[in-house]
């Protein structure tokens, strides 16, 4: 006997791409049927995510979406005819329907349709394992299915039957709306009960000088494989969108002897649903206390700009868009040596291959010089040679730079964490000039 499993992952599906041609493109030099099959090849990686079998493609633009069907219902037709022939079951369509239009296109095509936020909100589901990121993806995915309600009847029942239909847990979909709205409020109830945990651990971690850096990116950049290059954290990597969702945070030790929470989040898409973003607050948080952002980008990519203004425009809706930021070049393992030359050249960011763990070492260095949080200060110490344990502290919490011994005392120049410094206390500021040779 056949399990669900088996059946999501032997689904056939049809992915219809929608563009409206634009007189002023996003991206200059780029037409808009180019962008739309870009984000229609993203799609079908979503869509192999989630288990399908792409059985096909379709692309439209047009001058003017239809109100009632999107595509228009010739185009419909035709989707049906293209389905039919492919023997494919779902049609996903690269854009966000409303409820009308969703009906529309079911009704006259007979078969089962979602839009690419459902196919979001799916593959979320499927990854979701903590119990926060569950109820932040049934949230997520109530506020999207309450307007879908009418006219649905039991279909909203098909729980587990095929990609778009994980539905939110065990609770029923063609119950009421009212019933739908309650639960929303229980889930929205329990998810401040954990904003209000995690603030209550943020204010803990506030206490002592320990800063979070936190790795952003767009979907697939190599994030949870650099977070496991860096910390040996062991975190699932894998090249299919969004293979981990549930944030992780682990320690950090610094070159300067700091030490640091390096956070991996979930990541970032073209057309990030509204919806999800909200009920994702409370994971999305932390990045609000993160004091430095590390923007990791797939530069083999050759549409890489256009990504990172994506991941730029998420930060900014949450309000991070001054939040500094290092920008990480991952992926430099896939271009020739004169691509990395002329990187190189660019100076924009730190070169690394998480996969090779090339420039790991560079990329921590630049951490550690620009961490706004507790700075690296460089200082004179004249420390009596009885006092071991003053000496100890100092190279226990910084770098040695100089040290003589003169009149039963070790002067030494270190440079450490400032509140290193005043914690082993007498410490006078190193003249400027030869300041090393007292």
């Amino acid at each position: 006997m056949k399990t669900a499993q088996a059946t999501r992952e032997q689904e056939k599906v049809l992915l219809v791409g929608f563009g409206i041609r634009r007189r002023r493109l996003p991206v200059p030099g780029i037409e808009t049927d180019s962008l739309v099959r870009e984000s229609l090849g993203e799609l079908g990686e979503l869509a192999r995510g989630a288990g399908a079998d792409v059985a096909g493609t379709m692309l439209q633009i047009r001058d003017t979406a239809d109100p009632a069907t999107l595509f228009g219902e010739g185009k419909v037709k035709e989707i049906q005819r293209e389905a039919a022939a492919h023997n494919a079951s779902l049609v996903i369509v690269d854009a966000s329907l409303s409820p009308g239009q969703h009906r529309n296109i079911e009704r006259i095509t007979g078969l089962r349709v979602i839009d690419r936020v459902q196919l979001i909100l799916d593959i979320f589901a499927k990854h979701a394992r903590s119990r926060e990121g569950q109820l932040q993806v049934e949230l997520a995915q109530l506020n999207y299915l309450l307007p879908r309600l009418a006219g649905r009847g039991v279909e909203l029942s098909r729980l587990g039957g095929g990609i778009g239909t994980r539905g939110p847990g065990e609770q029923k979909l063609e119950t009421d709306r009212r019933r739908i709205r309650d639960r929303i409020r229980r889930i929205a109830g329990s998810l401040e009960a954990v904003r209000r945990e995690r603030e209550l651990r943020r204010r803990a971690r506030r206490g002592v000088p320990l800063a979070t850096v936190a790795l952003v990116g767009y979907t697939n950049a190599g994030k949870s494989t650099l977070f496991n290059a860096l910390t040996q954290a062991g975190v699932v990597a894998s090249s299919r969108m969004f293979a981990t969702l549930d944030p992780t945070l682990r320690a950090l030790k610094l070159p300067s002897k700091r030490r640091v929470l390096l956070s991996d989040t979930v990541g970032f898409i073209r057309d990030l649903p509204p919806g999800l973003v909200a009920a994702f607050r409370a994971t999305l948080e932390e990045l609000g206390e993160a004091a430095l952002i590390l923007h990791v980008i797939d530069v083999s990519n050759p549409r890489h700009p256009e990504l990172e203004v994506e991941v730029e425009k998420v930060l900014e809706e949450l309000g991070l868009e001054k939040r500094p930021r290092l920008r990480v070049l991952n992926k430099i393992d896939r271009l020739s040596e004169n691509e990395v030359t002329a990187l190189h050249a660019a100076n924009g960011g730190v070169l690394v291959s998480a996969l090779e763990g090339t420039g790991l070492d560079d990329l921590i260095e630049a951490i550690d010089s620009r961490l706004p949080v507790d700075p690296l200060v460089r200082r004179e110490f004249h420390i009596p040679l009885a006092d071991g344990r003053r000496l100890a502290a100092i190279r226990a919490s910084g770098r040695v730079l100089d040290s003589k011994i003169r009149d039963a005392e070790m002067w030494i120049v270190a440079e450490l964490p400032e509140s290193a410094a005043r914690r082993i206390g007498a410490g006078q500021a190193e003249p400027q000039a030869s300041a090393a040779k007292p």
